[in-house]
């Protein structure tokens, strides 16, 4: 049983020895432990700090690419490495490494695929009053999309099987957390959530410009994870709103126009037929949409098929310089003494 602990990293040359000294090398009911840095095109002294930290692999994008692309390309050079669970965390030192372990025990029990851990919201003191209450308004959000009992979506401190890390896919270019939760309660990937520590903050969130801007980049996330894997609720309730509610303008209009007063209510008419055409249109393309699903979750069954082949046997020494990535490239592997 290997564990590799990835760390997505954009210029975390002060933070991220920090964050290193306390990653663990041992895990009850693992036999090795390793860890990889993700370098998302850094232009400062983040790889050397790694390299003098003693980490295992590190790949790089070469230009930046954003956090979300850092976190697939971790999933996917870890599964290649051959770990059979991948823990992700913060460089800024943001999460306490000692409860790494807490995040694997419901996989090791097989009682979970995907672990994520609820920090302590309520008493971070860095967080403001409108912080904390959109968090947790945030978080009941995709707990209902998901259909999940995770109780921190926002949370980047997670551990998942290599078998369901081949099975997520992150569309967006802005952050994985929101959409690869909404996916796995989607795709049936069995999760969960466990209460983690947090450890002071070292410097103000670079993924949260702004309340208003972030609120925002979440609800686009959200709005296209629940059309691209509810299509059919997505787009159709919508429609049959609309077909209601011209039909309800018809039947006002065909009162008046058997009362004798239609002339004067043939705005309502005009209305009701252009709601009924956009409802009608709105379904179809629900019907259309979930067909398109239907094909992508074929399509997503081959690549996951096929990625367990490819990735079945562990990468010799010699053999880890050719893995091959979508997005990055392993530039080091540390060697044994």
């Amino acid at each position: 049983m290997k564990v590799i602990i990835q760390i997505p990293c954009y210029n975390e040359a002060e933070t991220l020895p920090l964050a290193l000294t306390d990653l663990p090398r041992t895990l009850d009911g693992v036999d090795e432990v390793e860890w990889l840095i993700i370098d998302d095109g850094s232009n400062d002294e983040t790889i050397h700090r790694a390299i003098e930290a003693g980490v295992d692999y590190i790949v790089s994008h070469g230009r930046n690419r954003g956090l979300a692309k850092a976190f697939k390309t971790g999933l996917e050079a870890c599964s290649q490495l051959g770990a059979d669970i991948i823990v992700n965390t913060d460089a800024d030192n943001q999460y306490f490494a000692g409860d790494i372990q807490k995040l694997i025990d419901p996989i090791l029990a097989g009682t979970a695929e995907y672990v994520i851990g609820t920090r302590p919201i309520d008493s971070i003191k860095e967080f403001s009053f409108l912080k904390k209450k959109l968090q947790k308004l945030g978080s009941w959000v995709v707990r209902k999309l998901s259909q999940t009992d995770v109780q921190d979506a926002p949370s980047g401190f997670r551990a998942i099987t290599k078998s369901a890390a081949l099975r997520l896919h992150v569309f967006n270019q802005y952050t994985y957390t929101l959409e690869t939760i909404i996916q796995a309660g989607q795709t049936g990937i069995a999760t969960t959530c466990v209460p983690i520590r947090t450890n002071e903050e070292l410097r103000p969130s670079r993924l949260i410009n702004s309340i208003s801007s972030y609120l925002q980049k979440s609800a686009g996330i959200i709005i296209r994870s629940l059309a691209t894997y509810r299509p059919l609720t997505f787009f159709v309730l919508p429609g049959l709103i609309l077909l209601l509610i011209a039909v309800l303008l018809g039947i006002r209009y065909l009162f008046f126009y058997f009362a004798g007063e239609g002339a004067g209510h043939l705005q309502s008419l005009i209305l009701a037929v252009m709601l009924f055409v956009t409802g009608f249109s709105t379904i179809t393309i629900g019907f259309l949409t979930d067909l398109i699903a239907v094909n992508r979750k074929l399509i997503e069954d081959v690549e996951f098929q096929t990625k367990s082949i490819l990735f079945r046997w562990n990468l010799s020494e010699n053999d880890s310089r050719a893995i091959i990535l979508t997005h990055g490239r392993l530039i080091y592997r540390r060697q044994e003494s």
